[in-house]
């Protein structure tokens, strides 16, 4: 449809920003953000009229701004990092969204592309409609205040969210585009940020805004209660210098409900939100760096279609790394009631990721992430060598979609754990890792013994009771050092080529 036509059937955002070739990526980013606000403000706007009962003539309209890079001939490319460049000739391009949010990240990528292929930044309005929802950008009830007519109405004059829009065809290798189609520049359309962006806010009652650049996992309560005390703990102001110093490193801690304490260590400033009424699904919590680079906890709960739902949503803001800490059943006898797992390897009958990932994909383990977490159990346990083993396994982790695992025939699982060479069995722990490896986010997993059902030693109450009290604090402990490792090793390092196919998205 050219773009008179486009007028006269939608009413759209005043100012056409018409295509423009960029030499700087700040001054792309600055271009793209400020397509963005004119047109989810256009959005906002008309809303708010139609809401208080204005009619409309035309159905309304404004989309996404867009990034195009076209490149020439094959260019040579430092090979030691993973991304920042195109698989070879041609035009590629993707949508953006949320510039206030991942400025940052944009004015990096496409610094990158740039500099790799000493191309200009092409930036524009694209054809692909923003929907109404997502152009507020923390969500809002739109149907509250319409009534029933109004409300089916509205999808008459405003686009919406749209499921085919929404897929994963770029992370999982399947997209195709059409001829003469642009090649994807990015994992994610706009659309698909977006709907995660608004569901992280559901899920975890955090603002997105919150969540860090390096992020833990857990499936128990006992943790997060440890980690709200190490945070409020770091915003409390200390006279001992060294302290200080080290607490100063992060600005503040969030809780659900966007419940912010400022570090005291930084001067004196109010502290801001509402605790929930009650908590999320899987709420989060976030000890925050100025750069991002703190670290968020989440409390995925037990399961693996919780671990996925939640790491197919953050894995949009391009993480750069998670881990999960949280406990397991150990399957060795030569193992004890507290002994961690570093996992090495995986046995996935989770089964939420079969069609993403089909099973035949090996999820390797990322050698970076696994000296970090051999090196925080060292620094927090204060064993090495042998010494460490004594604590420490590294093996084969099992996890299941059965949390009653142990209740079938017991001949055919075990021989199964047996064969696998698995030393510890969960029902996340794959989950997390092979979503990592399908969004190109570096993962780890470090696990707690805290039972042994292979060895008569289940998970009862007093047992359990008196384990938590004793490992909880450690493990947490090992996990937040292991982040912080990670955070001093540099990027181009972290973010492996392991995790990168031959023919790639140049956006990390």
């Amino acid at each position: 449809m050219n773009n008179e036509n486009h007028r006269r059937s939608f009413m759209t955002p005043p100012h056409d920003f018409p295509a423009e070739a960029f030499e700087d990526a700040a001054d792309a980013v600055t271009r793209l953000s400020a397509i963005y606000e004119a047109n989810t403000s256009f959005l906002r706007d008309a809303f708010a009229r139609y809401r208080r009962g204005e009619a409309f003539d035309h159905r309304v309209r404004a989309c996404y701004p867009f990034v195009r890079v076209h490149t020439e001939v094959n260019t040579h490319i430092d090979s030691r990092r993973s991304y920042g460049f195109v698989a070879g000739p041609g035009v590629f391009e993707t949508t953006i969204t949320r510039p206030d949010l991942f400025s940052n990240y944009y004015r990096e990528q496409l610094r990158l592309l740039s500099k790799n292929h000493h191309v200009s930044i092409e930036v524009g309005v694209s054809e692909q409609p923003i929907p109404i929802h997502f152009a507020f950008a923390e969500g809002i009830h739109l149907e509250g205040d319409l009534d029933r007519e109004r409300l089916f109405a509205m999808r008459d004059l405003f686009d919406t969210p749209d499921l085919a829009e929404l897929d994963d065809r770029i992370v999982n290798g399947t997209y195709e585009p059409a001829h003469g189609e642009p090649q994807p520049l990015a994992l994610f359309t706009a659309p698909r940020v977006d709907f995660s962006l608004h569901r992280l806010k559901h899920y975890t009652a955090t603002s997105p805004t919150h969540i860090q650049n390096y992020v833990l996992y857990t499936n128990y309560q006992f943790y997060i209660d440890e980690f709200v005390k190490l945070g409020r703990a770091m915003m409390a102001r200390t006279d001992d210098a060294d302290l200080r110093n080290y607490r100063s490193e992060y600005t503040s801690f969030v809780e659900p409900g966007d419940v912010v304490t400022y570090n005291a260590n930084l001067g004196e400033q109010d502290d801001e939100g509402t605790p929930p009424a009650r908590l999320p699904q899987m709420p989060a919590y976030h000890l925050k760096r100025a750069d991002g680079s703190g670290i968020t906890m989440v409390n995925i709960g037990v399961g693996p279609s919780n671990a996925k739902t939640i790491t197919d949503h953050i894995a949009v803001l391009r993480p750069h790394a998670w881990i999960m800490l949280g406990h397991c059943a150990g399957l060795r006898n030569t193992q004890r009631l507290g002994d961690y797992v570093l996992a090495h390897g995986y046995v996935r009958e989770d089964h939420v990721l079969d069609a993403d990932l089909p099973l035949w994909v090996p999820i390797p383990a990322l050698a970076e992430v696994q000296v970090a977490l051999e090196r925080a159990v060292a620094q927090i346990t204060q064993l090495d060598g042998v010494e460490l083993k004594r604590v420490m396994r590294t093996g084969t982790v099992a996890s299941v979609d059965n949390r009653n695992w142990e209740l079938r025939e017991h001949r055919e699982p075990v021989q199964r754990l047996s064969q696998s060479r698995a030393v510890a069995l969960d029902m996340e722990s794959a989950t997390i890792a092979a979503n990592g490896f399908r969004f190109r986010v570096p993962y780890g997993t470090l696990l707690c013994v805290s039972d042994k059902p292979l060895h008569g030693e289940l998970k009862l109450p007093g047992m359990a009771d008196s384990f938590y009290r004793a490992q909880v604090d450690q493990h947490l402990q090992i996990g937040v050092k292991a982040m912080e490792i990670l955070r001093t090793n540099g990027l181009h390092k972290l973010h492996s080529r392991k995790l990168r196919s031959f023919a790639e998205v140049a956006f990390q």
